[in-house]
């Protein structure tokens, strides 16, 4: 086959990426040159890839200053109601490309960076991740943040600027290996410090009940010092915030040693304080209760509300007051999200500077505080679910403990009165689960305290309402809310797969980049030949991109004709990467059983991290690299089936490998995803999808029909059935002969012979503690990837059923569910009209 063109070349030809006029394109090159003229004149006289990186990043974000000065200046003047997203996790990739996209700069920049005998790619390469975040939750913040600047809403996202990020992942030997991930090392072009606006957040000390009020006195300080980065827009002008708090201690910490005399101990102990923001916890779906991570809590809540406030009270409102001192409209002008119960302690602490600091009556206080925040659930685990201990609260926050359990109390009174004697309800209920050790429920805490709570697809929040929280909605029925998940399609159609963009633009239009339901409108193209063709291009194009990749990277040689089988997301059982293998090892031991017999051929490719201390996670990946060397290396295997990890799994890798997937992989048990926003991408990046119906992939069903979809396994229903009758593993293994097959083969050290008993603690869950029940759905899974495997061998088939998913993908975006928490939740309206460029006057 030809070589794949490069995106240098495609871009030539593209539309969608902003016509490279000349003036631009001059601008651009001059901009550059300038930028690496004072990066040279400082130290060296000669450039490396990496200057030409930062000259260029500062070029495009010369293009950003002036938009973003002039949004925050529109919201000044016109004080709308302003969103506030907290999240401990923001996981933004990479920005360069992503900020040429939405200013339109692209091609003006490619054509520039040409000239210049440069290659765009190759800078984009240098740039660092922004791994701030484990997965879907982290990475459904940096979506969100992009659908609320393209709608024009006046929204912030408030989190930590983490020293280090999600780390980087080494395969060694089939092993996860562990490093730190230092994306700040050669700095970072896209931040702002603003020490101007550096807060002071407290810890420990000890409360004091006066007639004048409560004080929290003798406490010590940590100061909040913010990190701005610019959130454009697509195409609007308007250029939104996001704030990461950094932890700096303050110039008088630890006063006392310096007094007795130990200066130095005393300068070094300034760590301790700026620990809290170093490093961020590497668990995905697990809740590991340690003090430095409710301090990274705390400390993210305390800055951030100080900041809304201080907004709040100063901001412009039609009069000429300097300053707001009336809070009875600050849920009018204030809307704040909880992405998940990481930032649960938004709630009591707007209580207490409500309470303590401003003198507002408690239940005035309530009230407002109820009005203004509203909850996001992302999981219905138990291992997942925030229990704090009491103790810790006691020590840490000693006036916030006080203040849930005053809360507490109240809602404990009220349901009272509602059941009367129904006692086994009030501990059901409690935000304090009493016990050997006393815990604070924060999941609790969240429902009480908010106005709105929502899960994250259709079937989640059925599953909240019905499971999770079902005490709590036969009290409140009318707070519980669906807003299935979204992803953006600028970063994940129109930056990561241009091909496919500009084929749909040619088609459709450049509509559906905003108004991704425009999609529909390929049903008419179902039976179009040259379309087909055209699609089935553009995958194959990515694929040969995908592998030349692999290849280069990993000297791993695949072959481009295969199926491209993809699973890549967070290594954990209930995702079932098992269930993968066992297929991996059964498409294996019929090739072995009948070399000469044709196969459709697979690459079957899974990446993800495990979370450090998840020892079960570790061994899939150990069991996945392990099942990949003796397939990889098997003559009688040959092109027919390959086993490949990928590597370092993050934003920056998805953007390569989901353009060139052909099939993806979303077999979680029904009933434990909660949405699950990969399926999303793989859809709209023309992947079929092989999953239970569980999460948004029962949406993706009902929007493509399920015929187009390789639906198969338990429902809900049939899991909680299994669960009532009880889950025998051993009768699965008993009477089906492949599946014991490829379990004595994991057993017996075939994988492993050098280290014959290596999987026995994977087997051992298999066979006796599977909660996730992977060999109930075996059978179904291996029967439908057969149907996978016939349809594969009918290209033209398989491409219009690839096109109907792309043409029902639509509601999957990002821009649609903020749509819904702005008018559902918020209270909001987004705005249409963008905002006048910089060089126009402003009305």
């Amino acid at each position: 086959m030809a070589a794949p063109l490069s995106d240098g070349e495609r871009r030539k030809q593209i539309s969608v990426r902003g016509i490279a006029g000349l003036g631009d394109v001059a601008e651009v090159r001059k901009s550059f040159n300038r930028h690496l003229h004072f990066t040279l004149v400082k130290d060296r006289n000669v450039a490396t890839p990496r200057d030409y990186y930062f000259a260029l990043a500062h070029t495009v974000r010369d293009h950003l200053v002036g938009r973003w000065i002039r949004t925050q200046q529109h919201y000044y003047e016109r004080d709308p109601k302003r969103i506030y997203y907290l999240s401990l996790e923001f996981y933004m990739g990479r920005t360069l490309q992503n900020t040429m996209v939405n200013l339109g700069l692209q091609n003006a920049c490619d054509e520039a960076i040409y000239q210049l005998g440069l290659d765009l790619e190759e800078l984009e390469e240098i740039e660092e991740d922004a791994g701030l975040g484990n997965g879907g939750l982290g990475r459904l913040a940096a979506c969100f943040l992009d659908s609320m600047a393209t709608l024009g809403l006046a929204a912030y996202g408030y989190g930590i600027r983490y020293e280090f990020g999600i780390f980087n992942q080494r395969i060694v030997d089939g092993w996860q290996v562990e490093e730190a991930d230092d994306w700040l090392r050669y700095g970072n072009p896209w931040e702002k410090a603003r020490p101007e606006y550096m807060l002071p957040v407290h810890f420990y000390g000890r409360v004091e009940h006066t007639p004048e009020g409560v004080k929290w006195i003798d406490t010590q300080v940590v100061l909040a010092m913010p990190y701005d980065t610019p959130v454009p827009g697509y195409k609007n002008n308007t250029v939104n915030t996001m704030r990461l708090w950094s932890a700096k201690a303050p110039n008088d910490f630890n006063l006392q040693e310096f007094n007795m005399g130990d200066y130095i101990e005393a300068v070094l102990d300034r760590n301790l304080a700026e620990n809290i923001s170093r490093v961020l916890y590497p668990n995905d779906n697990f809740f590991e209760g340690k003090e430095l991570r409710l301090k990274q809590e705390y400390f993210v809540v305390a800055a951030t509300l100080q900041d809304i406030i201080r907004r709040f009270k100063s901001s412009k409102f039609g009069c000429r007051d300097p300053v707001r001192t009336c809070f009875e409209t600050f849920p009018d002008k204030v809307a704040i999200q909880l992405n998940d119960t990481h930032p649960a302690l938004s709630i009591p602490e707007l209580m207490r500077i409500l309470v303590d600091v401003e003198k507002v009556d408690w239940d005035k206080a309530w009230e407002i505080t109820k009005r203004t925040c509203a909850y996001t659930n992302h999981t219905v685990l138990p291992e997942a679910l925030e229990r704090w201990p009491v103790s810790m609260f006691e020590k840490l926050l000693p006036r916030h403990l006080e203040i849930i359990y005053a809360l507490n109390q109240m809602h404990l009174d009220h349901v009272a009165a509602l059941y009367p004697g129904d006692i086994d309800r009030l501990r059901r209920v409690s935000v304090i689960e009493e016990g050997d050790c006393k815990r604070i429920n924060m999941a609790h805490l969240c429902v009480i305290g908010s106005h709105a709570v929502n899960g994250v697809a259709r079937i989640h929040s059925n599953i909240v309402r019905n499971s999770v929280f079902k005490d709590f909605y036969e009290l409140e029925p009318e707070k519980f809310q669906n807003k299935t998940n979204g992803i953006t399609p600028r970063r994940w159609l129109l930056l990561c797969n241009p091909g496919l963009a500009d084929i749909i633009a040619e088609k459709i239009g450049e509509g559906f980049i905003t108004d991704l339901s425009q999609l529909k409108k390929l049903l008419e193209f179902i039976d179009n030949e040259t379309f087909i063709r055209d699609v089935a291009k553009v995958k194959q194009e990515n694929k040969l991109k995908f592998a030349a990749y692999l290849e280069e990277q990993y000297k791993v040689k695949i072959n481009p004709m295969s199926m491209f089988d993809v699973q890549v997301k967070r290594i954990h059982e209930y995702k079932r990467q098992l269930l993968n293998c066992l297929h991996a090892i059964t498409l294996y031991n019929r090739i072995r059983c009948n070399p000469s017999k044709s196969f459709v051929p697979r690459t079957i490719m899974i990446g993800g991290k495990a979370a450090p201390g998840y020892h079960m996670a570790k061994m899939i990946i150990k069991l996945i690299t392990s099942i990949g060397e003796v397939i990889n290396n098997d003559p009688y295997v040959g092109d027919k089936l390959k086993v490949i990890f990928l590597e370092n799994y993050r934003v920056s890798l998805a953007e390569k490998v989901i353009p060139a997937a052909d099939l993806s992989q979303q077999i979680s048990t029904a009933g434990t995803e909660a949405s699950g926003t990969g399926n999303m991408k793989f859809m709209v990046n023309g992947a079929l999808t092989i999953g239970t119906m569980d999460g948004a992939n029962v949406e993706m069903a009902e929007e493509a029909g399920e015929e187009n979809l390789f639906i198969f396994g338990m429902r809900v229903e049939d899991v909680e059935a299994l669960d009532r009758k009880g889950y025998n593993a051993r009768g699965y293994y008993e009477s089906l002969p492949e599946l014991r097959q490829a379990i004595d083969q994991i057993s017996s050290g075939f994988f492993s012979p050098r280290d014959p008993g290596c999987f026995k603690d994977v087997v051992n869950m298999l066979m006796h503690h599977d909660r996730f029940k992977v060999f109930a759905d075996y059978e179904a899974y291996i029967k439908c990837q057969g149907q996978v495997d016939q349809l594969f061998m009918d290209p033209r088939e398989w491409t219009r059923k690839v096109i109907r998913n792309i043409a029902c993908s639509g509601k999957f975006s990002s821009d649609r569910t903020i749509m819904e928490y702005a008018c559902e939740i918020w209270g909001v309206e987004p705005s249409a009209t963008a905002i006048p460029p910089p060089n126009l006057p402003r009305n």
